[in-house]
């Protein structure tokens, strides 16, 4: 005898498609189905267009990245003496914070254990960045992942495959199907992946502007909210931080280039932009993993650590232990590099009152930085050095930046758009956007 399903699909393609909530067992259901291939991809792809059009409750997204999250292998990092913390950004152009973050969050008694993705589209990933040092490896398998978190605090890997296998089939289905930008979807996508790293806490960086993927900034607030109170109905710590990506992030945009300038940092230097991106981070995760008890005091800490030494120590121990080769740490012009340069230079004098983001993000992958398709390989040396930024005086004739490339001719393209980026005006801009827009916590800070 046949046992019976406890739901048919097809009413529950209706039910969300009329606009009535799931609950956690339909979604539990589908979540199951989906992973196992019981339910075919036609179904399953017109239940997530539903739940484009008609959106989702708190509860119900909640449910679906728990399902989505136990899909999977939950780690379990209860051996650990500290709290475990850990960072998320929902990704934009020269955003490198990871780099910095993990060592010396590390470097200060906290444990980071960072699962991370690669680049798509106009926005680099932490995995190409960190396969531009010769030799690192960031397909670890989860018991080395376990030695090197214990040996020094910090370890940064991809995905493995047991972890939230029904993300991987779900967001395949959204890629192809017009239902990426649903906030609950990415909501859960995010989620399920953070969660199952078996944190305590963790501090989001929701990117909004031209160059991140919420360009309006109340979009990016719906988002950080909703995963806000999502890891904390799972009983995590949480907190939001609504940031500029109206530019690049930091000067350089490239994923050996971007290692570099991390380097820069950890020893104290750095552009200003990314060095307080870096420390306001880190202050909210030494926050919330009870290292300091303000905010404020986690700044101070995240400084004293920097100018210590400790960060890059311990970045230089991480990469060690994961099959770096530390002489191109020690000395970074031993990391990729080209060897032909080509300017951009601006059109007129004056002074630099906007950059379309994300135009500078696809001049990087037309130059072979990024992959337009996930099967597509990376060039780590290829990149974009920005001179000019919003705010910045122009001579004409000076170079607003400056490609990192193997000839004129794979330049041409991105020094095109490069120039299509820039606007130029005869007067400053009137105001500078804040670099950190808003913050979502609940509690005292």
């Amino acid at each position: 005898m046949v046992s019976q399903a406890p739901f048919r699909v097809i009413d529950l393609i209706r039910k969300k498609r009329d606009g009535g909530p799931l609950s956690a067992a339909e979604i539990g259901y589908l979540v199951d189905g989906c992973t196992q291939g019981s339910i075919p991809d036609y179904q399953m792809a017109a239940w997530l267009m539903a739940v484009v059009l008609r959106g989702m409750t708190r509860e119900e997204t909640a449910a679906l990245t728990h399902a989505m999250l136990h899909s999977g292998e939950v780690l379990d990092l209860s051996f650990l003496p500290a709290k475990k913390v850990d960072k998320h950004s929902t990704g934009g152009v020269g955003d490198k914070t990871s780099l910095v973050l993990a060592p010396l969050v590390a470097a200060g008694g906290l444990f980071v254990p960072m699962i991370s993705g690669r680049g798509l589209g106009h926005t680099g990933g932490t995995l190409d960045k960190l396969e531009s040092i010769p030799g690192f490896r960031v397909g670890l398998p989860v018991f080395e992942f376990h030695r090197v978190l214990k040996a020094c605090g910090c370890s940064m890997i991809g995905q493995t495959e047991k972890i939230a296998p029904a993300d991987r089939k779900l967001y395949a289905l959204r890629d192809v199907t017009g239902t990426v930008e649903s906030p609950y979807l990415i909501c859960a996508s995010i989620m399920s992946k953070k969660l199952a790293e078996g944190t305590d806490a963790l501090v989001l960086d929701v990117k909004t502007g031209s160059g991140a993927f919420m360009k309006k900034e109340e979009d990016a607030v719906f988002l950080a909210e909703l995963m806000v109170e999502t890891g904390e109905r799972m009983g995590k710590q949480m907190v939001a931080l609504i940031t500029d990506m109206n530019q690049p992030l930091g000067r350089m945009v490239g994923n050996a280039l971007e290692v570099q300038e991390c380097i820069e940092v950890l020893h104290g230097g750095g552009p200003a932009d990314l060095r307080d991106l870096c420390l306001e981070l880190a202050a909210w995760m030494f926050f919330l993993g009870g290292s300091s008890k303000t905010v404020a005091q986690g700044r101070q800490l995240s400084e004293q650590i920097i100018a210590s030494g400790k960060a890059f120590e311990r970045f230089r121990q991480m990469v060690e232990l994961q099959g770096g080769d530390i002489s191109a740490i020690d000395d970074p012009t031993r990391l990729p590099g080209t060897e032909h340069f080509v300017d951009v230079p601006s059109p007129r004098t004056g002074y630099v009152t906007a950059i379309l983001c994300e135009q500078v993000g696809t001049a990087c992958v037309i130059l072979g930085g990024g992959r337009e398709r996930k099967e597509d390989s990376v060039d780590p040396a290829v990149g974009i050095v920005v001179h000019k930024k919003i705010g910045d005086r122009v001579s004409v004739g000076e170079p607003l930046c400056t490609i990192h490339c193997h000839s004129d001719a794979q330049a041409a393209h991105a020094k095109t758009l490069l120039e299509e980026s820039y606007q130029i005006a005869a007067a400053a801009p009137a105001h500078k956007t804040s670099l950190v827009q808003r913050v979502i916590y609940k509690g005292e800070h």
